[in-house]
């Protein structure tokens, strides 16, 4: 009969001074008791699990960032990648916090009272095609060629209509990504502008700025939202801990 050993999992980086909820709970099954480990002003958020329980279960993800999104909500965060272990607190001390001090405190600094938020927008299919077509004569041929046509005799004006309606589309979403960025430059964000992740996405940027601005940043979005209003379905995420920005890997076991 063999017991598992067990291993320390690590959530991220905070201040020395932050407690843990009484009821916060993190990955595993059943789920983890989170902790701190300290080492003089910096801390790191940890759990124990099995040393050979496999990760990567939808609730591991879920738990893993909900509890740094949990932190950055009231403390600087610095987040570690999904599945980082090491072997004891001891290695936590010694190999990540004490070998990474200077970095991590300059880090936690400047993060002090800032929290990541991500802003996405969709566009409205019918919208976003009936605007490309007024805008563009050709595609607005070619629509009009392949109408009431079948597929076989109209292969060709339908490869060149999709050609111009996605370079519109990337054209549209590198103006609106730049009206967003604009509209937000007033609270002074750090940005990071993510790849599309669906052909028909406007924008995807992450954003780092102060906690303490966050409704005057909804509310700025709330207004844009309405003018975009039938054109894009605008999404506001956050507070999150700043993934975008300073996630960290813990050292190999």
């Amino acid at each position: 009969m063999t017991t598992a050993r067990a291993a320390v999992y690590v959530y991220g980086i905070v201040p020395a001074d932050v407690e843990p909820e009484s009821n916060a709970v993190g990955v595993g099954d059943p789920p983890g008791k989170v902790g701190v480990v300290r080492h003089g002003e910096i801390a790191a958020l940890i759990s124990t699990l099995e040393s050979d329980r496999p990760l990567g279960t939808p609730d591991d993800l879920t738990a893993h960032a909900e509890l740094l999104d949990g932190s950055a909500a009231v403390a600087p965060v610095l987040p570690l990648r999904f599945g980082a272990v090491m072997t004891d607190a001891e290695a936590v001390e010694n190999e990540l916090l004490e070998a990474n001090e200077n970095e991590f405190r300059s880090a936690l600094e400047q993060l002090e009272g800032r929290a990541q938020f991500v802003i996405r927008g969709r566009y409205v299919e019918n919208t976003i095609l009936r605007e490309l077509l007024d805008e563009n004569a050709r595609a607005a041929q070619l629509r009009d060629e392949i109408r009431d046509k079948p597929e076989d005799a109209t292969r060709n004006a339908r490869i060149a209509l999709g050609e111009l309606i996605n370079q519109a589309i990337e054209a549209k979403r590198a103006e609106d990504t730049r009206r967003v960025v604009s509209e937000i430059e007033q609270f002074e964000p750090l940005v990071n502008q993510r790849d599309p992740s669906h052909e028909e996405e406007a924008v995807h940027i992450a954003v780092l700025v102060e906690l303490a601005r966050q409704k005057e940043l909804e509310e700025t979005l709330r207004r844009l939202g309405e003018e975009w209003d039938g054109r894009v379905e605008l999404n506001f995420l956050g507070p999150m801990a700043a993934y975008d920005f300073v996630t960290k890997r813990a050292p190999e076991e």
